[in-house]
């Protein structure tokens, strides 16, 4: 670890909203964990406490205070995923790579842990690779999942990939479609929206593929900087039911059907997304 570039880091998102999980973020993107010095700097720079910066690396589990792999597998073990056999699927993800949850692999390619919610209830049992959902996972899928995890996200065709499938969604407030089908992504309409940060307004648009990380911005957002949200139709903030799992930033809110939303980070570089199936403010 290089304490100038920690410096460097700190610097970089000085006097923002949130800096201090922006900081952990971009410290975890570069080492791939939180080295202890690392907090202590930031706590000196900060003039917080260390104890408030270690709270916030142990409050979310995108932190991690050890090193990890280069990918990440999670399962989830949650109710919904456990009557449906998630135990069994953790197990023999633990029995093919040779570790239990929590560990990395002996060549640093893939750490495995198992989480309590990854908030897509109705899709498990659910594991999630660096960020992309496979839905009803079954043991046989174990091996295929792993070969994908090596090869690399990116490098799978969306339009095969059975854990990637589209939605169609709208504006929470005036129920207006967003589904842009002049300007498509992977292959499908893209989710047409406003967004603007420090002043400045621009077209953003999303893929429409759940599990897809693909965007179109007609502003260069920098990464870690926080977004507002807005509908193009009726110009309302597109609402924050939840923050992100993975960063703590605040989720705006697609919607699908009543009691359905569609919940994407608005936090530039973070892929937290979810379908919230119980979101009771979606009428």
């Amino acid at each position: 670890m290089s304490s100038e570039e920690i410096e460097k880091i700190i610097s970089s998102h000085a006097d923002r909203q949130g800096s201090i999980i922006a900081i952990l973020e971009t410290i975890q993107n570069r080492y791939r964990y939180l080295p202890e010095e690392a907090l202590r700097i930031v706590a000196r720079r900060t003039g917080r406490s260390l104890v408030d910066v270690y709270g916030v690396a142990t409050f979310y589990k995108a932190f991690s205070l050890k090193p990890r792999g280069k990918h990440l597998i999670s399962a989830c073990l949650g109710t919904a995923c456990h009557v449906r056999g998630g135990q069994a699927i953790a197990e023999e993800f633990m029995q093919q790579l040779q570790i239990t949850a929590g560990e990395t692999t002996p060549d640093k390619e893939i750490t495995f842990e198992t989480v309590n919610c990854l908030g897509a209830c109705a899709l498990g049992p659910t594991v999630v690779v660096d960020g992309h959902y496979y839905p009803h996972v079954t043991k046989s899928q174990v091996r295929e999942i792993i070969a994908d995890t090596l090869e690399g996200m990116e490098k799978i065709a969306a339009a095969t990939n059975r854990r990637i499938f589209p939605i169609h969604v709208a504006c929470p407030t005036c129920k207006k479609s967003l589904m842009d089908y002049d300007q498509r992504l992977d292959g499908h309409p893209s989710i047409k929206c406003v967004v603007s940060f420090n002043g400045r307004k621009g077209r953003l648009g999303l893929s429409s593929l759940y599990g897809s990380r693909a965007i179109a911005s007609e502003l260069e957002i920098p990464m870690n900087e926080l977004s507002r949200f807005y509908c193009p139709h009726c110009h309302e903030e597109l609402p924050h039911y939840s923050n992100c799992a993975e960063c703590g930033s605040p989720m705006a809110a697609l919607y699908i059907r009543a009691g359905c939303a569609y919940e994407v980070c608005t936090s530039r570089g973070c892929h937290g997304h979810l379908l919230n199936l119980d979101q009771t403010n979606m009428t």
